[in-house]
């Protein structure tokens, strides 16, 4: 017996990393999956190894800058599966150009598509399935730029995840009555493919530091596997070792400007 037979998952941003992670964690406790990306191949993968571990997956490719495309997956799940149970918005990514003084207009825009408005499009897509039930977990992959915003992260995508935490409050503050319990995932640095990203990459020995994408996944399995009457609200992760980062702090400062 599995901690989710019966239930019916979205794993968005599932090719790769944390999304990838949490999906085959999902089905090896029995959830049924959906799993969302922009490349159809890495989704296949993570599929072909759901099925081959014995559990049920389809892979649905979708550019979630599109908000109705993001929208769509939740009428494809419950077409496929009968409902939706568990939402994870996970998929995100950040500009290259990380200051405020320098990001363009399509950058910043494209950001906030994928880390803001996907994840409301979506969670609204899903929200008539789970409260006709009583019943629905909405997690979403947020950022320590939420809560400490700088360069690193940058302007545009420090903004959006802050927006995509404040959303989850205040889905629990509207509708926890209703059944509805939704987390924020609030993870420091990553060992991600997000990273290649960056201004200046981290190399191998920053990377060593860094958490891994099963240790965030199993944070969001933990919050997902939650007997239902209890909610947990947010979990912050963070390596535990500290790292100097001056040098790429450096970087960032100027990408985008003219003298770079």
């Amino acid at each position: 017996m599995g901690a989710l037979d019966g239930k019916v998952a979205i794993v968005t941003g599932a090719g790769t990393g944390i999304g990838r992670e949490a999906a085959k964690m999902f089905a090896s406790e029995g959830a049924k999956l959906v799993v969302v990306g922009r490349r159809a191949q890495p989704l296949e993968s993570v599929v072909e190894e759901i099925q081959a571990a014995g559990g049920e997956a389809v892979a649905r490719p979708t550019d979630l800058e599109d908000g109705d495309a993001a929208a769509g997956v939740a009428e494809l799940t419950i077409n496929a599966f009968g409902k939706v149970d568990i939402l994870v918005n996970n998929a995100g990514h950040a500009s290259k150009v990380r200051s405020i003084r320098w990001v363009g207009s399509e950058e910043w825009e494209s950001v906030f598509k994928i880390n803001i408005d996907a994840v409301y499009r979506l969670t609204q897509a899903c929200l008539p399935d789970m409260l006709s039930r009583g019943e629905g977990t909405v997690i979403t992959t947020s950022s320590l730029a939420a809560l400490n915003p700088g360069i690193v992260g940058g302007a545009p995508y420090s903004a959006a995840k802050a927006a995509s935490y404040n959303l989850m409050r205040g889905i629990n503050s509207e509708l926890r009555a209703q059944g509805i319990r939704a987390t924020a995932i609030i993870p420091g640095e990553v060992d991600t493919p997000i990273l290649e990203g960056r201004p200046q990459p981290p190399n191998a020995d920053a990377r060593a530091t860094m958490m891994q994408p099963e240790d965030v996944a199993s944070a969001i399995l933990l919050c997902a596997t939650m007997p239902h009457r209890t909610l947990i609200e947010e979990i912050v992760l963070m390596p535990t070792k500290p790292r100097d980062m001056s040098a790429e702090l450096e970087v960032a400062i100027n990408a985008g400007s003219p003298e770079a």
